[in-house]
């Protein structure tokens, strides 16, 4: 016979609760310790500035002494003394933070017109406080007892400053007032919250009704029905990863990542994918990219497609264009010439992307993965732009970096059959 002695303090209900109070002491034990520490270092710190002071009261008191005092016999010593004070070197004392200029962004920017706010940071300044307000839970930070905090204000506008014109981050710094660390600090920080909070906001796969709503503004600019979008890669330039830097050349011979994205019939993007290497073609870049995923899994509306250059395979979801030869029918050269149409639309979208955020154009020496959080985060901010009807100009274009910039492989054969009964039955379609 087993006789049970326990009295029931052992279960693991108990055991929890003695545990979660075990931590709560600790953390109060630790933070009491932590006050005492700080507040004996206080102490000691002004003890120290007391004794100093003290220190040089006393010996400005003796030298008045010696300057009152007229003796003859101790003239010589007085002098001698007043010498040793005077070009005794003192000690420098610690520096905290540099001194710096915040002119132009205390004084200069608070008169821009609305002009110099999109010639500076591509967006009106009201555009420019919409973007803080939506930033301010992951941004906003609090001053210290030590040292004030960079207005929100302030480091969105150092971060937009870097993406609009990538200049370095020396200039950037003495343009702001701040140091090359917080210019750094805050395009990392901006970038990550951009793609937290705008990203989901405004780059996302389209609902049922606005695949619908997309389909009727495509049908009646390119005249392509049930059409939803094209599809569009671009290079980014990069500096060579310490890894596996060979996967990231690509056919020109420069390294880069891939942008892959999908653009409406107004040049917005709805579904992005960055920061494939640039050594991959066309259809390997899209395997990796979400869109494939949830097309093969069929959560892609299969009424609806897309456009792709002849890189892309041809799928019932993802539609090309015929390839150029002499036997081609003038249905099939109709159907090429709608979807020339839709290309060009993408390739502008792309185009005013890279004209407004300069730093896509050049190359990039950060992290892999912070240059990936800069490129989502230009699409936001360009998806952006457009909604707010921002100005775009002319002199910002870069005919010469974006084409060198595009994605360029071989037609891609396989897996042909796929799409080739959709494809043929909306040349018939077109024609009727």
């Amino acid at each position: 016979m087993t006789i049970n002695l326990s009295d029931g303090s052992g279960t693991p209900q108990n055991k929890r609760v003695t545990t979660m109070e075990n931590i709560r002491s600790m953390v109060f034990f630790l933070l009491g310790v932590w006050l005492f520490i700080t507040r004996r270092r206080q102490a000691l710190f002004e003890r120290r500035l007391q004794a100093a002071r003290r220190n040089t009261a006393e010996k400005m008191r003796r030298v008045w002494e010696l300057l009152e005092d007229d003796s003859f016999p101790r003239r010589r010593l007085r002098r001698q003394m007043m010498l040793q004070l005077l070009l005794k070197r003192r000690r420098r004392p610690s520096i905290w933070a540099v001194r710096r200029s915040n002119v132009w962004w205390d004084q200069i920017v608070p008169g821009f017109t609305r002009d110099e706010w999109v010639r500076h940071f591509r967006m009106s300044e009201e555009t420019f406080l919409d973007i803080c307000a939506k930033l301010r839970p992951a941004m906003e930070k609090r001053d210290t007892n030590f040292r004030v905090c960079v207005p929100l204000k302030k480091r969105v506008a150092i971060a937009l400053w870097k993406l609009a014109t990538n200049s370095e981050y020396r200039s950037i710094s003495h343009l702001f007032g701040v140091s090359k660390t917080t210019v750094c600090r805050c395009l990392r920080e901006f970038c990550s919250a951009a793609c937290a909070l705008l990203l989901p906001r405004h780059i996302r796969f389209p609902d049922p009704e606005t695949l619908a709503r997309t389909a009727a503004e495509i049908e009646a600019s390119w005249g392509l029905p049930r059409c939803v979008g094209a599809i569009e890669g671009s290079h980014i330039p990069i500096i060579a990863p310490q890894e596996n830097h060979r996967d990231y050349i690509n056919a020109r011979g420069w390294h880069s990542i891939i942008l892959q994205g999908v653009v409406d019939g107004k040049g917005l993007f709805w579904s992005t994918c960055a920061g494939m290497a640039g050594g991959l073609r066309h259809t390997r870049a899209l395997r990796e990219s979400s869109l494939w995923e949830m097309a093969e899994q069929g959560r892609f509306d299969p009424s609806f497609y897309i456009l792709g250059d002849s890189a892309y395979p041809l799928k019932p979801w993802l539609l090309k264009a015929f390839r150029q030869d002499a036997t081609l029918t003038p249905e099939r050269r109709a159907y090429n010439e709608s979807v020339r149409r839709a290309r060009a639309t993408v390739r502008a979208a792309f185009s005013r992307l890279k004209g407004r955020w300069r730093c896509l154009t050049k190359r990039n020496d950060s992290d892999i993965q912070v240059v990936k959080s800069m490129v989502l985060t230009c699409c936001a901010l360009h998806n952006i732009c457009e909604r707010h009807s921002e100005e775009y100009r002319d002199q910002w274009d870069t005919p010469g970096l974006s084409e060198m910039q595009d994605v360029d492989d071989e037609e891609d054969e396989e897996e042909e059959e796929e799409g080739g009964d959709v494809r043929d039955s909306l040349v018939r379609f077109l024609t009727m």
